[in-house]
């Protein structure tokens, strides 16, 4: 019978040992999974939980993007499990985002979505954020300001000019994403980035560009659109 606990299994083919063995970079995704599960279910061990977790969510990014309770609704796994495995998930971004963020430049529509990439690709739903840059582009902070639907009622003037004010930004560039995975921009971007845009000049903020963020599929090389690129700011 299959055992459900990582300590039954042979020594050899524990995934604690072999990372304490070989590193954890020789581990497969399934293996670190597991280490985070801890246990399986009867006749399932912790290492076959987790490799019906990345078949049921196609990709170990599309996991990522899971919410906790899809995740958990996956026979074995539950609230607990659920919880460790976003946790996990969301340590790995902050140290992608923070390591990406130091001394950043951001001179092109390729680096501001490099910089918002690892936080914003998994998100189930839309954010809007923004860069914010000094006089030589340099990125002084990457701020949230909202969540939910893009609309002229979410997207507010004065939420998304007050951390500018505050630190002096030059400049900025307004981001959000598509969980569709589609980035080409709606009627409401294109209006809300000009309302933007005038709101920028008044302040003597420039609004250099707005990012969408989507996915590359087979048929889209680029999983992101450039309002300025596109000619429509």
């Amino acid at each position: 019978m299959t055992t459900h606990l990582i300590r039954e299994m042979p020594e050899g083919d524990r995934p604690r040992e072999r990372l304490k063995e070989r590193g954890a970079a020789a581990l497969m995704d399934a293996e670190l999974i597991a280490i985070l599960l801890r246990t399986g279910m009867k006749g399932t061990s912790a290492v076959q939980l987790a490799q019906q977790l990345l078949v049921e969510f196609r990709s170990l990014d599309e996991l990522a993007r899971a919410p906790v309770e899809a995740i958990a609704k996956t026979k074995g796994v539950g609230q607990t499990k659920a919880i460790q495995l976003k946790a996990a998930f969301e340590l790995a971004r902050r140290l992608s985002t923070s390591s990406r963020e130091k001394q950043k430049v951001v001179s092109s529509p390729e680096d501001a979505a490099a910089v918002v990439r690892e936080e914003m690709r998994t998100l189930d739903r839309e954010e809007f954020h923004v860069l914010l840059l000094n006089t030589k582009n340099g990125l002084i902070k990457h701020a949230p300001i909202s969540r939910g639907s893009l609309n002229a009622s979410i997207v507010e003037p004065r939420e998304v000019f007050k951390d500018a004010i505050a630190c002096s930004a030059a400049s900025m560039i307004l981001v959000h994403n598509h969980p569709s995975g589609d980035p080409t921009p709606s009627a409401e971007d294109i209006t809300i980035t000009k309302r933007l845009v005038k709101a920028g000049e008044l302040l003597n903020i420039s609004v250099l560009d707005h990012i969408i963020l989507g996915h590359r599929t087979d048929g889209r090389d680029q999983d992101f659109a450039s309002l300025k690129e596109l000619g429509l700011m």
